[in-house]
């Protein structure tokens, strides 16, 4: 069984539904399944940086690619796509709780802003109520 058909093969047991496509729940599933915990809104975010097509659903491509690894420059390049849809206002730099609030609504989940105060503050290194880049790239290196 060459690669290409090993890809397949794990894609298909990943995908629940057999729709083609792994949702951020069976991505969930997934990790738990090799140890890691991962919650539903981290699988989103993980499957919005990954996803090739924008749909919020990674395809068999989107696996293979992460599989076989991207390079470090087009790695970075996707974080900082994925990192200024979160942002409070494009270019400043930062995800409040607010943008992350309304984010996560544009996805289907409804969170208060006190929530996202708490999953900010996770990942909030230097403790200043928002996530830069470098915090968010240490973030989705964690994933």
């Amino acid at each position: 069984m060459d690669k290409q058909q090993q890809y397949k093969r794990v894609f298909s047991h990943l995908d629940k539904n057999g729709d083609g496509k792994l949702s951020p729940p069976e991505l969930q599933v997934c990790m738990g399944k090799i140890g890691e915990e991962l919650s539903l809104e981290e699988a989103e975010m993980v499957a919005q940086l990954m996803d090739s097509d924008g749909d919020g659903l990674l395809s068999f491509d989107d696996l293979v690619k992460v599989v076989e690894g991207t390079n470090e420059d087009e790695r970075v390049n996707d974080l900082k796509m994925a990192f200024k849809m979160y942002e409070e206002k494009e270019g400043c730099g930062c995800i409040t709780p607010k943008s992350l609030r309304r984010m996560l609504s544009k996805l289907g989940e409804s969170r208060t802003v006190d929530e996202c105060e708490l999953l900010i503050a996770k990942f909030d290194l230097d403790g200043n109520g928002v996530v830069d880049f470098e915090e968010f790239h240490h973030m989705m290196a964690c994933s």
